[in-house]
């Protein structure tokens, strides 16, 4: 009796990382798992200040969460880099994650070497890849109705936004959907007091420097710097010296005569990423020319590619005004619409765009329209450039019966691995059975007996209870965003299961 209560300790000890990191991996994967499906429940964020974030955005709620676990933290990291990359399925890939881990566990603590389990793990996820690649379907252009209901599944069901966000795809073009750096929810932001818009152009979220500048420019030549607009700066250590004073009168004149070719040049908008002189905001008023600052980031790269203005410098401007008019871009018109605080710019001389605006009465719902609307929009772009499976975790199971067969034909202990991933497949259908009211277990064996014995993509209707083909339906989900879940739930569990040992590091003054 000893010897088996030593063995246990034994055990437990060297499992007691795993055992850990596996309890925390649980944790964050039931705090999202009631929000899945047309039945998921929304979840209430509060933070010590009182402001509240009502959603049931998967990636939402965890880079909301308050998380000190080392294990969670890499789990929330790597559903933030799902998001980054499919711009949804963050959920469904942290449950799957959550099933793969707890799966090797158990399979550990019945004496499975973890390495053959990773080894398993990878080989099936690899060919569930090969299979979702060659069961994908290509969507024929934006006017497809098979793009409409990936994106009105992603959308909530919120028609009115699904068809706005394909109107917004049409007008930024297929070239531009196709172009992998370019990110079609970048152009969805949220405004409290307005309808829903969709405007062909510009939007900055800025005001006008003053309220004394022009509302309203047009046929408005634009320079933007990527810089503050002040003259040259010098010490105050410097200023203090006969020299010194001089040259910083010497910047200071130099500056003023430099701003006058803002109006010989027939600017009108000058943006600016950091500060401005009060001089220079001052003659800008003076001179009916409309001026922004703190335009930094994204917005910065947008403006410069929709007004086709190249970047300066600050001291850029001793340049002849010949040289200057190579750096300019050009807008139709640029007004400030003052009960929003912002500025619509349209009719640029660069790449074309358009903006959606999501609007609700109240911060909180205004904020929960834009996700709705940046999630739609990423699954219509996935979904354009790499077609549609089968949604309602119907394609997940769908991918079973080929795995038991790859598993019949794998004569050792790397066949545990792909077990893991059968029982990760299940979870997304399972979990939405759930969440609608249903009994999972009934449902998953009746739909996957069905997927064994006849073709199709079976899953649940979420209202009746029935057994329905899900691709039929019009149930369906971007191939992309399922490729992403599944490589990022398998980057979750190598990760998780190799971790043996956890020591606590020396603080950072430590070292020095």
């Amino acid at each position: 009796m000893a010897n088996t209560t030593e063995n246990n300790a034994d055990v437990d000890e060297r499992l007691s990382a795993l055992l850990t990191n596996a309890s925390a991996i649980r944790a964050i994967a039931g705090a999202v798992e009631n929000t899945l499906g047309p039945k998921g429940m929304d979840t209430m964020l509060v933070d010590s200040a009182g402001n509240i974030i009502v959603t049931n955005a998967g990636v939402t709620i965890l880079d909301s969460m308050e998380v000190t676990h080392p294990a969670a933290r890499m789990l929330i990291n790597i559903a933030r880099n799902q998001h980054r990359q499919a711009g949804d399925g963050t959920t469904t890939a942290t449950i799957m994650a959550g099933t793969l881990v707890n799966e090797g566990l158990n399979h550990v603590m019945k004496g499975v070497p973890v390495s053959r389990i990773i080894d398993g793990i990878n080989d099936a996820v690899d060919y569930a890849l090969e299979l979702l690649a060659k069961e994908a379907v290509k969507v024929k252009g934006l006017e497809d109705p098979l793009l409409r209901k990936a994106a009105l599944i992603a959308g909530r069901g919120d028609e009115k936004i699904t068809d706005a966000v394909i109107g917004l795809a049409k007008s930024i073009g297929d070239e531009k959907l196709r172009d992998k750096s370019f990110r079609l929810s970048d152009r969805i932001i949220y405004q409290v007091g307005m309808e829903h818009e969709l405007f062909d152009g510009l939007l900055l979220k800025k005001r006008r420097q003053n309220d004394h500048m022009p509302v309203r420019v047009e046929n408005a030549g634009v320079i933007v710097f990527n810089d503050a607009l002040m003259p040259e700066e010098l010490s105050e250590a410097a200023i203090r010296t006969d020299a010194g004073f001089a040259a910083y009168t010497e910047y200071q004149e130099k500056f003023r005569r430099n701003l006058i070719k803002f109006k010989e040049m027939g600017i009108k908008l000058v943006v600016v990423a950091k500060g401005m002189d009060a001089f220079a905001e001052d003659f800008f008023t003076a001179n009916d020319i409309m001026a922004v600052s703190r335009i930094y980031g994204k917005q910065l790269l947008d403006l410069l590619e929709f007004t086709g203005a190249k970047p300066l410098r600050r001291n850029s401007l001793d340049r002849s005004p010949d040289e200057l008019k190579k750096y300019l871009g050009f807008a139709e018109a640029a007004e400030e619409i003052r009960e929003y605080g912002h500025i619509r710019i349209a009719g640029g001389a660069g790449a074309k765009t358009s903006t959606f605006v999501a609007g609700a009465t109240t911060e909180e719902i205004a904020l929960e329209k834009e996700r709705i609307a940046q999630d739609a929009s990423s699954s219509l772009q996935s979904a354009f450039n790499e077609g549609i499976v089968a949604g309602g975790g119907a394609f997940e199971l769908s991918l079973i019966p080929h795995l038991k067969v790859k598993r019949s034909g794998i004569k050792n202990l790397s066949s545990y691995g792909v077990d893991c991933l059968i029982e990760a497949l299940k979870r997304p259908m399972a979990q939405i059975i759930t969440n609608a009211g249903f009994n999972p277990l009934e449902k998953i064996e009746i739909a996957l007996g069905t997927h064994q014995e006849k073709k199709g993509f079976w899953g649940i209707d979420c209202d009746s209870g029935e057994l329905v083909d899900m691709l039929e339906k019009g149930i369906l989900d971007p191939a992309g965003v399922k490729k992403h879940a599944l490589i990022s739930a398998r980057e979750v569990a190598q990760s998780i299961l190799k971790i043996n040992t956890i020591i606590r590091m020396k603080s950072q003054q430590n070292y020095q």
